[in-house]
């Protein structure tokens, strides 16, 4: 069975705050999470000091944060680089 996206709602917040262009990308590099999460434009990796919590790049100065629950990727967060530190500093949200 195919993974599907889950959104939070800070994710479409991110998002709906990206340029456009960023978007473009975002989009593109979601395409590969759901068609190959080992590509290596994504650099998936756990952020440290989190439990469960990965990075993807959407580009040199922007980043996507997930979680993999199994059957579905739960997208929490995207913007510049700094996301990262704020994604350490918070609990897990509620889903």
């Amino acid at each position: 069975m195919a993974k599907v996206l889950e959104v939070s709602e800070g994710f479409r917040k991110d998002y709906n705050r990206l340029p456009g262009d960023v978007q473009k990308k975002l989009d593109k590099q979601l395409r590969f999470l759901l068609e190959n999460p080992a590509h290596p434009s994504l650099n998936v990796h756990p952020i440290k000091g989190t439990h469960g919590i990965l990075e993807a790049y959407i580009d040199i100065g922007y980043r996507f944060t997930f979680e993999d629950l199994g059957d579905r990727y739960y997208l929490r967060a995207a913007g510049p680089h700094g996301i990262i530190d704020a994604e350490a500093r918070k609990r897990p949200e509620k889903r």
